[in-house]
């Protein structure tokens, strides 16, 4: 335990610290360490991986109070979470001993009910100040932590965003209205104010610290909930524990409504780093993170033991063979990162959600080849992994498709296909779940033209209002014609569901609907269509010239 309380002492990252509490605050015995995980995506045994993580909160809690939290999209990204529904990692999750959690937008991937349902399997509780079903709130707002006396409010929020990344209708009743939500509108207010009032509440409770754990991120494209809009519109929060982005943030200080200092940290993605929020004796607060910076995963290199770490390998058993279950082969590696670039900790590049990718050019012909539709769309959003080079296995396609989508076929005209290309296109250079991989057409981007692509309240299209920044849009090389119908395929979430707002295709004839899952339409193409081999026809990292930005 020593040996390892040493390596978090040398990995540990602290960069800022917040003012210390009023001297009428109780005072505390020890240290409260805050550890907070977020975006794990099933990374189970990556990074720190859970074993990692629950020896971590064992060894601090020797010399401190230590509370452990998630904040969202644990459950989904990988093999484990899409053959389970998500109940393996809860049960992960339950064994290294969470003790709180909220939802992120992939919490709901697998249907409202099955979230519902691991929400009851959980040991720890889900809160969300936010997160509504008929107007009431579906969990707790906060819940509070006391130690010596001093009472710790922890407040959760999730993206609004979620109703149109997730898949739109789960959150719907059978006649198509919505009854879930996330306090979502054009401004933020709902929001800000439903935070607010929890922080507000928390605070007339007693509690002492209010930290905010939020699923938000601070992309342009989450605007305008991105966790520091919330901070400055909000009073009362003194740390902001933040997930959604994959950012890796150890402090950056933000000013609330009032002008005091928030300190906001986030921690990546699949247990690269462990966040961490230190309240001192003296009310001092600190935030960092212990990154884990080796290629191989800490339970494997510390040789970490533990109930943590036997609940991980016997899941891990249990689909070992499934996993390792070769069906193609790759000649090139297959991208969703830049193979380039990187950004400035050091970490890839992500590029599948704002420019074409060789891996987004493969998923999009495998729904065109097998439906034999004039052109099929895949959501970049949806698009999750990398395949490198060799073999490709079982789990690599699981891994790229996780979700388990279903292809359709509609018949759609010009003028939806240039609506649904504009909408998907309306946040480049930055990027957007819902940016458009195509197959059968090629397209410009104009990104001198502001995006006049228009949505409501719940993050759905409703027109283009403007010039349009998508042009030259050709379909089997010919111009594409507006009052011409055209057959497009691509999966219920896009096509039937809403997601990622795309709601130029109602009232569409379906031609064809739950035709294969997503993932078992990649494995056929690659199979049959390919002859199991993936070749040189797919070299280029940034695919064969579909789409093209041009500035």
């Amino acid at each position: 335990m020593k040996k390892f309380l040493a390596v978090l002492l040398m990995l540990a990252m602290l960069l800022c610290g917040a003012a210390f509490a009023e001297d009428t605050a109780p005072a505390l015995t020890k240290d409260v360490v805050v550890l907070f995980t977020s975006d794990v995506h099933c990374g189970i045994d990556q990074g720190w991986g859970y074993a990692g993580v629950a020896n971590m909160r064992n060894s601090l809690q020797a010399d401190n109070h230590v509370v452990l939290v998630d904040d969202g999209d644990a459950i989904q990204g990988e093999t484990i979470g899409t053959l389970t529904k998500g109940s393996a990692i809860i049960e992960l999750m339950n064994a290294v001993g969470y003790d709180i959690a909220i939802p992120g937008n992939h919490e709901f991937d697998y249907g409202m009910e099955n979230f519902l349902e691991l929400t009851r399997q959980a040991n720890f509780p889900y809160i969300s100040a936010n997160f509504t079903c008929r107007d009431e709130l579906v969990f707790a707002p906060y819940v509070i932590k006391e130690f010596d006396g001093v009472k710790i409010a922890f407040v959760g929020m999730t993206t609004p965003n979620t109703i149109t990344s997730s898949t739109p209708v789960y959150f719907q009743d059978e006649e198509g209205n919505f009854i879930y939500g996330f306090m979502q509108d054009e401004t933020g207010d709902k929001l800000y104010a439903a935070v607010q009032s929890a922080v507000d509440a928390a605070r007339a409770e007693g509690a002492t610290y209010v930290v905010a754990m939020g699923h938000m991120g601070i992309e342009e494209s989450c605007s305008p909930y991105m966790s520091t809009e919330v901070i400055t519109h909000t009073t009362g929060i003194d740390a902001f524990l933040d997930g959604h982005a994959h950012e890796t943030m150890a402090c950056n200080e933000v000013k609330n409504a009032e002008g005091k200092t928030v300190l906001r940290a986030a921690c990546g993605t699949k247990l690269s780093s462990v966040g961490y929020l230190r309240i001192a004796k003296d009310g001092k607060l600190t935030t960092g993170l212990y990154t884990w910076t080796v290629d191989i995963a800490a339970p494997k290199l510390l040789n970490l033991t533990g109930d943590a770490a036997d609940a991980v390998a016997a899941q891990v058993a249990k689909l070992d063979e499934i996993r390792q279950t070769v069906v193609a082969t790759s000649q090139v590696p297959l991208y969703v990162n830049d193979p380039v670039a990187v950004t400035a900790e050091g970490t890839p590049v992500r590029i599948v959600r704002n420019a074409e990718t060789n891996l987004g050019d493969l998923c999009a012909d495998a729904y065109r080849a097998l439906s034999n539709a004039d052109i099929a769309f895949v959501n970049g959003g949806g698009i999750r992994k990398q395949i490198e080079a060799g073999d490709i296995t079982l789990d690599d396609i699981y891994s790229v498709h996780p979700f388990g989508n279903t292809m359709c076929v509609i018949r759609v005209t010009g003028q939806q296909v240039l609506d649904a290309l504009e909408w998907g296109a309306r946040a480049v250079p930055s990027e957007n779940g819902g940016f458009l991989q195509v197959s059968g057409l090629t397209y410009e981007i104009h990104t001198g033209v502001a995006s006049s692509a228009e949505k409501d309240e719940n993050g759905m299209f409703t027109r283009v209002s403007g010039e349009y920044r998508v042009k030259n849009v050709m379909v089997g090389g010919q111009p594409l014609e507006l009052d011409k119908t055209y057959t497009l395929a691509s999966h219920n979430y896009m096509l039937l569901g809403h997601g990622d707002g795309y709601t130029m295709f109602d009232g569409c004839e379906v031609l064809g609907e739950d035709m294969m899952v997503d993932n078992q339409v990649l494995i056929t193409y690659i199979t049959t269509t390919l002859g199991g081999v993936v070749g040189e026809q797919y070299a280029n990292p940034y695919g064969d010239g579909r789409i093209v930005a041009v500035e």
